[in-house]
């Protein structure tokens, strides 16, 4: 869609929810006789801080709006987290990423805390571990123990003893999600999270710069590994899912390939006292753009 195209279809957008809203949705005195539906053009434009004729303009798509606009005609036109995003995006404002993945990190904590026999990881662009679950508590430690610069799943498997060799073929796991880590942030070149990941890899794994410089880039792509317990070894099914509303995210996701392989990790997490995988809030509001 070209810029003029997504600034008519901004306006259609905005006109449309102005006429859905009457005056008392916003606090306004209900008036009688309205020759039109819903709010007028000027009570939103007050609502709004700007001027008429500005706001008019904006609704026949002749002028393009600041981030600070739009949100401020969203809140006007009461439109929710969905509404306001698609402003955005039709605005070519695209919400933060820190944003999003806020938000995320609340809609999927229960989702994870629902598979109790698959360890699974919460990811942002960067790899960084922002949520987990209880069964990844158990096989592979708890990542509030990692200190916060550090809590990256790419670091956990070149750097940290208990996932760097319990998981087998965990080289092999890193390099093709290193690739995937230069597609994600290689969007983001200004991202002084990302160059700081790159920069604490390099120091653990020093020839982890020669795979970088092979400039490969990929989708990490699902396959089966093993991890070493007290109890015996277990084969796990990976799996990477990406929640639709926020594409640069990832769930991690560890299945039990067998039956007994579910059963070791039950009887793992059973006989491993205080194991809880929980949400660091300092993880979560850490996160930026």
């Amino acid at each position: 869609m070209s810029d003029d195209a997504r600034q008519r279809e901004l306006g259609f957008f905005l006109r449309a929810h102005r006429e859905r809203l009457r005056p008392e949705d916003v606090g306004l005195p209900a008036t009688p006789r309205r020759r039109t539906p819903g709010l007028r053009r000027e009570e939103v434009a007050a609502l709004s801080g700007l001027g008429l004729a500005w706001y008019t303009w904006l609704e026949q798509g002749r002028v393009a709006a600041s981030r600070q606009v739009l949100e401020a005609v969203a809140r006007a036109l009461r439109l929710d987290d969905d509404g306001r995003r698609h402003a955005l995006a039709l605005a070519g404002l695209h919400t933060p990423p820190a944003d999003r993945h806020h938000a995320l990190v609340k809609a999927l904590r229960s989702v994870l805390d629902n598979w109790p026999n698959c360890p699974a990881l919460l990811l942002d662009r960067r790899f960084d571990v922002t949520a987990w679950n209880d069964a990844y508590t158990v096989l592979w430690g708890d990542p509030a123990d990692v200190p916060e610069p550090q809590r990256n799943l790419l670091w956990l498997l070149v750097a940290q003893p208990r996932t760097r060799d319990g998981m087998g073929g965990s080289e092999d796991v890193a390099k093709d999600l290193l690739a995937q880590f230069r597609a994600q942030i290689g969007h983001h070149p200004d991202d002084q999270r990302g160059r700081a990941v790159l920069e604490l890899l390099e120091q653990a794994r020093p020839e982890l710069r020669a795979w970088w410089q092979c400039r490969s880039v990929r989708v990490f792509t699902g396959r089966t590994v093993s991890a070493a317990t007290p109890l015996g070894d277990i084969s796990l099914m990976l799996s990477v899912l990406r929640p639709g509303d926020d594409p640069e995210s990832t769930i991690w996701l560890q299945t039990p390939a067998t039956p007994a392989d579910r059963e070791l990790l039950t009887r793992l997490a059973a006989e491993t006292p205080g194991a809880a995988g929980r949400p660091d809030p300092a993880a979560r509001q850490r996160l930026s753009a």
